[in-house]
Protein backbone atom coordinates (compact mmCIF):
# COMPACT_ATOMS: atom_id res chain seq x y z
CA UNK A 1 0.00 0.00 0.00
CA UNK A 2 1.01 3.66 -0.28
CA UNK A 3 1.23 3.89 3.52
CA UNK A 4 3.75 1.00 3.64
CA UNK A 5 5.76 2.75 0.93
CA UNK A 6 5.76 5.96 2.99
CA UNK A 7 7.12 4.01 5.97
CA UNK A 8 9.87 2.34 3.93
CA UNK A 9 10.90 5.61 2.23
CA UNK A 10 10.97 7.32 5.65
CA UNK A 11 13.25 4.58 7.01
CA UNK A 12 15.62 5.10 4.07
CA UNK A 13 15.58 8.87 4.64
CA UNK A 14 16.10 8.67 8.43
CA UNK A 15 18.91 6.08 8.41
CA UNK A 16 20.62 6.83 5.07
CA UNK A 17 22.49 3.55 5.50
CA UNK A 18 23.99 3.82 2.01
CA UNK A 19 25.28 7.35 2.73
CA UNK A 20 23.57 8.80 -0.35
CA UNK A 21 24.27 12.45 -1.12
CA UNK A 22 20.58 13.30 -1.66
CA UNK A 23 19.63 12.15 1.86
CA UNK A 24 20.50 13.63 5.28
CA UNK A 25 24.23 13.82 5.88
CA UNK A 26 25.81 11.26 8.20
CA UNK A 27 28.38 12.44 10.74
CA UNK A 28 30.24 10.79 13.60
CA UNK A 29 28.53 11.10 16.98
CA UNK A 30 29.57 9.56 20.29
CA UNK A 31 26.59 7.97 22.03
CA UNK A 32 26.78 6.60 25.55
CA UNK A 33 26.61 2.75 25.50
CA UNK A 34 27.08 2.66 21.72
CA UNK A 35 30.37 4.54 21.23
CA UNK A 36 31.16 6.56 18.12
CA UNK A 37 28.71 5.98 15.27
CA UNK A 38 27.89 7.52 11.92
CA UNK A 39 24.39 8.95 12.27
CA UNK A 40 22.19 11.28 10.26
CA UNK A 41 22.37 14.55 12.11
CA UNK A 42 20.10 17.14 10.54
CA UNK A 43 16.96 15.50 9.31
CA UNK A 44 13.38 16.61 9.81
CA UNK A 45 10.33 15.06 8.20
CA UNK A 46 7.72 17.71 7.57
CA UNK A 47 4.13 16.63 7.08
CA UNK A 48 1.98 19.07 5.15
CA UNK A 49 -1.54 18.37 3.99
CA UNK A 50 -3.83 20.46 1.91
CA UNK A 51 -7.22 21.51 3.21
CA UNK A 52 -8.91 18.67 1.27
CA UNK A 53 -6.86 15.92 2.93
CA UNK A 54 -8.97 13.54 4.96
CA UNK A 55 -8.33 13.46 8.69
CA UNK A 56 -7.80 9.67 8.49
CA UNK A 57 -5.21 9.84 5.70
CA UNK A 58 -3.29 12.48 7.63
CA UNK A 59 -3.16 10.25 10.73
CA UNK A 60 -2.26 7.16 8.68
CA UNK A 61 0.73 9.07 7.32
CA UNK A 62 1.71 10.20 10.83
CA UNK A 63 1.40 6.61 12.10
CA UNK A 64 3.57 5.34 9.21
CA UNK A 65 6.29 7.86 10.09
CA UNK A 66 6.23 6.90 13.78
CA UNK A 67 6.32 3.22 12.75
CA UNK A 68 9.43 3.94 10.65
CA UNK A 69 11.25 5.30 13.71
CA UNK A 70 10.00 2.42 15.87
CA UNK A 71 11.21 -0.20 13.38
CA UNK A 72 14.63 1.43 13.02
CA UNK A 73 14.94 1.62 16.82
CA UNK A 74 13.93 -2.03 17.18
CA UNK A 75 16.44 -3.11 14.51
CA UNK A 76 19.23 -1.22 16.29
CA UNK A 77 18.18 -2.53 19.72
CA UNK A 78 18.16 -6.14 18.52
CA UNK A 79 21.49 -5.75 16.72
CA UNK A 80 23.30 -3.99 19.58
CA UNK A 81 21.62 -5.26 22.74
CA UNK A 82 19.84 -8.47 21.69
CA UNK A 83 16.32 -7.36 22.58
CA UNK A 84 13.57 -5.10 21.21
CA UNK A 85 13.52 -1.41 22.13
CA UNK A 86 10.58 -1.70 24.55
CA UNK A 87 12.44 -4.33 26.60
CA UNK A 88 15.52 -2.15 27.12
CA UNK A 89 16.15 -0.28 30.36
CA UNK A 90 16.06 3.52 30.31
CA UNK A 91 19.81 4.14 29.68
CA UNK A 92 19.79 1.75 26.70
CA UNK A 93 16.55 3.27 25.35
CA UNK A 94 18.17 6.73 25.59
CA UNK A 95 21.16 5.46 23.57
CA UNK A 96 18.91 4.11 20.82
CA UNK A 97 16.80 7.30 20.84
CA UNK A 98 19.98 9.40 20.54
CA UNK A 99 20.91 7.34 17.47
CA UNK A 100 17.43 7.73 15.94
CA UNK A 101 15.81 10.88 17.39
CA UNK A 102 12.25 11.34 16.18
CA UNK A 103 11.95 14.57 14.19
CA UNK A 104 8.52 14.99 12.64
CA UNK A 105 7.17 18.48 12.12
CA UNK A 106 3.67 19.49 11.14
CA UNK A 107 3.42 22.31 8.63
CA UNK A 108 0.32 24.45 8.25
CA UNK A 109 -2.12 23.01 5.70
CA UNK A 110 -1.76 24.42 2.21
CA UNK A 111 -4.66 26.30 0.69
CA UNK A 112 -4.97 26.28 -3.08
Amino acid sequence: SNIDEIKERAKEFIANKEDRANLPERKPKTIKLLGQRMVTTNHVISVQADRGTSYWIYFEVQDALVAAYNELRDELSLREFGKPFDELDEPHQKAVTAYYPQKISEAEPKTY
